[in-house]
C-alpha cells in the first residue's frame, strides 16, 4: 500500500440473516480482494466488522457486502462509523461473541443447494450419496439451532466431532464449508439407519439401508422416514393398496395427501404447472404447492354424494392412485428438499405420498423412539437417522392465485424468518387462535412469526406451543411486556396468556387481527373496510362472526356489515355435519315446516333427525348464532348433495368450490337491511333468506351441484362488493383489506379482488402469511403494540 495514502479504520455493525449463511467467508474474501485489513466476527445482534484501508476501498468494499451478500443472507442494517486505527496487518475471522442484545436473525432451513447436490451424485467426491450433505448456502438451521450466536456447539451437530478433513474445510476462510455449522461427512456425520416394525435392524450401512427403504417401497410398503423438521410416512403414490392402507391406518379417510415428486418432469406428468408455481417449486423453501391435476376422478360413495367425473384418461404409466386426493382436483405437491429425498426418490417411486408423521390430533413426531411407539402399528420400516432434529417444522403449503404465491401454511422454509412492519412496535407476544395457531414475537419494526403449530386441541401440542414460545423467546432474546391474546375465553392460547403474570394483556377481536394483518404485512396504516370472511370467530356481542366489513385502524374497529345470524344447531357438531347447517337456514325461511320440502336432504337425513334440531333451534338450546361465511358455505354444499359431513376443516367448501367455475354472470338474490346493534349503532344486515329460496328451486328442478355453486360464489362476491361500495360511499374510504380463511378460495378471491378494483378501491391481499387463522398473530401483535404506544 502506498505509504502516503491515508489509512482510515471503520465500525462496521450488519443486522439481519447473517449468521448460518457464509456471510464471514464472504466478508473474509471480499476485503482481501479490496486490498483491506481488519477483522470480522458473529455477535449477538449479527455480525461485527474493523476494517482498515483508504476511505475510497472501504466505500467500495461497503457497497459489495450490499449488492454481493450471499444467496441465503438479508441485510436489514449496515451502520458503520469512524474508528480508531489499530494497525492491522492482516484481515482476520475471531470466534463469535455472544455479549450484549441477541439481535440475530435465525436463518430458515433451506433446501440442498446446486453445488452440493453435484458433488453428492460424483462417484469421485468423499461425500458421494452422503444424505447429510450440506454447505453455507443450504441445510438445516431453525430445525437444529438450540441457542445463538450460531455455532455448532450450540446446535444438534454438537456430538459430532468434526473430522480433519471436515475440520480443514471449516477452518478455511476460502472454503464454501468455511463454519458451516452442521458440516459432515460419512466419516464423522450422521448416519441413516433402516428398522422394522419390530425394531429389528434391516441395515446399519447408510447406502444399504436407503437402497433397501427404496425397495420396500416400490413393494407396496409403508416406510416411516426421518427428515430435516420431522418425519414423514411415505408410500409409493400409485400404488393403491398402500395409499388406502396409510389413510385406514392414520384415520384420515379423505384429506389430502401431500406428495413429493422426484423431478419437475415427474411432477408435470400429473399436474399442470405455470412459470410462478415452477418458481415456488424449485424455490430453496421447497414448499408444498397446490397444482391442478391433469386427470380429475370424483367417485362415489358413502362421504361424497356427488357422481363420477373424470377430465381425461390417465395412461397406465401416469397413473397415481385417486386415494391420494379423492375428490379434489388439485394436488399438494413438493420436489425434494434433502440429500436424503434425493437418494430416496432416485431409487424408489418417482412420486411419494410424504403426509407428516404425527398421530392424529398431535404435532410432527422428532425422535426415534417416540415415532415408532406412535408409528409402528402403521409403518412396515423406519428410516432412521442419528441427527436430532431440535425444534420440528411442518412443510409449508402454498397456492399460485392471481400470479402471487399464498400461504395455507407458512412453516419450515419461512419460519422464523420476520414479517418486516412499517414502524417499530414495543416487545409484544401474540398468542394466536385456537386453530392453526401459529404465535407471533415482535422487536421494532420486525415480526416473528413461528412456524406452524395446530389446533390446540391435544395435550402435546399445547406443549409443543408453549415450548415453541419459550424457544422463540430465548433464540430472538425478546422479553415481551405485553400478551395479546383472542377474545374466546375457550382457546388454550387465551387461557395461558391469561394466567402469565407480569404483562400486559390485551384481548383482540378476532376479524380485527385478520384485518390488522393483511395491513401490517402491506404497510398499511390508514383506515380501511376489511372484509373478513371465515368459519369462526368470537364477536364482541357474543355471537360466532365470520361474513363481516368493518373499518379497521391498528388500534380498533367498527363494524359496519354481515351476514344475517344463522342458528347453529348442537355448536361444534354443526362445524362437522353441514346438514346442521343447511337445516338451519331452511328452517329461517320455512320454519318447522321445513322438514315437508321435496328435497334430496330431507330424505338422506331423515325428518326425524331435522325435526330434532328444528326444535333445538326453537329452543335456542345449544345453538350460538353465527354469521359465518364458512358455514354458509357447509350449508350450500349438503343442500346440493354435495356433503352432509367433514372429516377435516373445510372439506365441504372445499368440495363446493371444486365443482364451481369462475366468472359466472348469475348471481342469487340477497336482501339488504339496516338493523341496530345492542348498543344501538346503526348497520347493514345482507339477509341469504332469497338466495336459499331460489337454491331450494334449483335443486327441486334438478339443477346440476357445480351450477348452483358457481352462482352461489357469485352470490357472495357480488353482495360483499355492495357492502364495501356501501362503506365506501358512507366513509370516502378507498382502500379495502381482504383476510380470513375463506380466501383460501380462488373464485372468491379472484372475483372479489377484481369486482373491488374495477370500481376503483385499491385492495390489499395476503402474501407474507396466511389468510387464515394462522395469519392472525401478526395482527394480534400490531394492534396491541399500536394500543400500548403514547397517544
Amino acid at each position: 500500500m502506498d505509504i502516503n495514502t491515508r489509512i482510515s479504520a471503520r465500525h462496521i455493525d450488519i443486522t439481519g440473516v447473517v449468521q448460518g449463511v457464509g456471510f464471514r467467508p464472504f466478508v473474509y474474501q471480499l476485503a482481501h480482494q479490496h486490498g483491506l485489513n481488519g477483522q470480522v466476527s458473529n455477535t449477538g445482534q449479527g455480525v461485527r466488522l474493523l476494517v482498515e484501508g483508504p476511505e475510497e476501498k472501504i466505500a467500495a468494499f461497503s457497497r459489495d457486502i450490499s449488492e454481493k451478500s450471499p444467496p441465503l443472507s438479508s441485510i436489514t442494517a449496515l451502520q458503520s462509523r469512524l474508528s480508531p486505527v489499530q494497525g492491522f496487518d492482516d484481515f482476520i475471522i475471531c470466534m463469535s461473541s455472544g455479549a450484549g442484545q441477541r439481535r440475530a436473525l435465525i436463518s430458515a432451513d433451506v433446501s440442498i443447494c446446486t453445488h452440493c447436490l453435484a458433488e453428492m451424485h460424483d462417484p469421485g467426491n468423499r461425500r458421494f450419496a452422503y444424505p447429510f450433505i450440506n454447505c453455507t448456502h443450504c441445510g438445516p438451521r431453525y430445525t437444529i439451532i438450540k441457542d445463538i450466536p450460531y455455532d455448532r456447539a450450540k446446535t444438534a451437530m454438537a456430538g459430532f466431532s468434526l473430522c480433519p478433513d471436515c475440520q480443514k474445510e471449516y477452518d478455511d476462510p476460502m472454503d464454501r464449508r468455511f463454519h458451516a455449522q452442521p458440516n459432515a461427512c460419512p466419516v464423522c456425520g450422521p448416519r441413516v439407519f433402516l428398522v422394522d416394525a419390530l425394531k429389528n435392524c434391516v441395515s446399519n450401512d447408510p447406502g444399504d439401508a436407503l437402497k433397501k427403504a427404496a425397495l420396500m417401497l416400490k413393494k407396496g410398503h409403508i416406510v416411516a422416514v426421518k427428515g430435516l423438521g420431522g418425519f414423514h410416512l411415505a408410500v409409493d403414490a400409485s400404488c393403491h393398496d398402500a395409499v388406502t392402507r396409510l389413510r385406514t391406518a392414520k384415520k384420515r379417510p379423505d384429506k389430502p395427501f401431500a406428495l413429493m415428486a422426484r423431478t419437475l418432469s415427474d411432477a408435470a406428468r400429473h399436474v399442470h404447472i405455470s412459470p410462478e408455481e415452477e418458481t415456488l417449486l424449485i424455490s430453496r423453501h421447497r414448499p408444498i404447492v397446490l397444482l391442478r391435476k391433469r386427470f380429475f376422478y370424483r367417485k362415489k360413495d358413502s362421504k361424497s354424494l356427488t357422481g363420477t367425473q373424470a377430465l381425461g384418461k390417465p395412461d397406465d404409466q401416469d397413473f397415481l392412485s385417486d386415494a391420494v386426493a379423492p375428490g379434489n382436483p388439485l394436488l399438494g405437491i413438493m420436489l425434494p428438499y434433502t440429500p436424503l429425498h434425493y437418494l430416496l426418490l432416485e431409487q424408489g417411486p418417482p412420486v411419494l405420498v410424504m403426509t407428516s408423521g404425527n398421530p392424529s390430533g398431535e404435532p410432527l413426531s422428532i425422535d426415534n423412539d417416540k415415532a415408532f411407539a406412535a408409528f409402528s402399528h402403521m409403518a412396515d420400516y423406519f428410516l432412521f437417522h442419528n441427527r436430532d432434529i431440535y425444534f420440528r417444522a411442518d412443510d409449508s403449503i402454498l397456492q399460485v392465485q392471481e400470479k402471487s404465491p399464498r400461504f395455507f401454511r407458512r412453516s419450515r422454509g419461512y419460519a422464523p424468518l420476520p414479517v418486516f412492519l412499517k414502524n417499530s412496535l414495543p416487545q409484544v407476544l401474540a398468542c394466536g387462535g385456537g386453530l392453526k395457531s401459529t404465535v407471533c414475537l415482535t422487536r421494532e419494526d420486525k415480526a416473528f412469526l413461528s412456524q406452524h403449530i395446530g389446533d390446540l386441541d391435544n395435550e402435546k401440542v399445547f406443549e409443543f406451543y408453549r415450548s415453541t414460545v419459550d424457544h422463540l423467546k430465548k433464540i430472538l432474546d425478546i422479553r415481551p411486556g405485553i400478551i395479546a391474546h383472542d377474545l374466546h375465553s375457550g382457546y388454550l392460547s387465551t387461557t395461558w396468556a391469561l394466567a402469565q403474570d407480569d404483562v400486559t394483556k390485551v384481548a383482540v377481536q378476532h376479524h380485527h387481527a385478520h384485518a390488522v394483518s393483511c395491513m401490517a404485512e402491506n404497510h398499511v396504516v390508514d383506515p380501511v373496510i376489511a372484509i373478513t370472511l371465515d368459519g369462526t370467530g368470537l364477536g364482541t356481542d357474543g355471537a360466532i362472526w365470520g361474513g363481516e366489513v368493518l373499518i379497521c385502524t391498528l388500534t380498533d374497529f367498527k363494524r359496519c356489515a354481515h351476514l344475517k345470524y344463522t342458528p347453529m344447531p348442537g355448536g361444534d357438531a354443526a362445524v362437522r355435519e353441514p346438514w346442521r347447517m343447511a337445516a338451519a337456514h331452511l328452517w329461517q325461511v320455512w320454519g318447522d315446516d321445513f322438514v315437508d320440502l321435496d328435497l334430496p336432504l330431507i330424505h338422506r337425513v331423515g325428518q326425524d333427525r331435522l325435526g330434532f334440531v328444528a326444535t333445538m333451534m326453537k329452543r335456542k338450546i345449544n345453538s350460538p348464532l353465527t354469521s359465518s361465511c364458512g358455514r354458509l358455505f357447509d350449508a350450500v354444499a349438503s343442500l346440493c348433495g354435495i356433503r352432509d359431513t367433514m372429516t377435516f376443516e373445510g372439506q365441504a367448501a372445499m368440495d363446493l368450490q371444486a365443482v364451481s367455475q369462475r366468472n359466472e354472470q348469475r348471481a342469487y338474490a340477497m336482501d339488504f337491511k339496516e338493523i341496530h346493534d345492542a348498543e344501538g349503532n346503526t348497520l347493514v344486515e345482507m339477509d341469504t333468506r332469497p338466495a336459499m329460496m331460489e337454491m331450494v328451486e334449483d335443486v327441486q328442478k334438478g339443477r346440476a351441484p357445480g351450477d348452483i355453486g358457481t352462482r352461489f360464489h357469485e352470490t357472495i362476491v357480488r353482495g360483499f362488493t355492495r357492502a364495501a361500495l356501501g362503506v365506501r360511499d358512507e366513509t370516502g374510504i378507498d382502500q379495502v383489506v381482504l383476510s380470513g380463511g375463506v380466501f383460501n378460495n380462488g373464485i372468491i378471491l379472484s372475483g372479489l379482488l377484481k369486482r373491488l378494483e374495477h370500481h376503483g378501491l385499491r385492495v390489499y391481499t395476503h402474501t407474507r402469511v396466511p389468510a387464515g387463522d394462522g395469519g392472525i398473530s401478526l395482527g394480534q401483535a400490531v394492534i396491541a403494540g399500536c394500543m400500548s404506544k403514547p397517544k
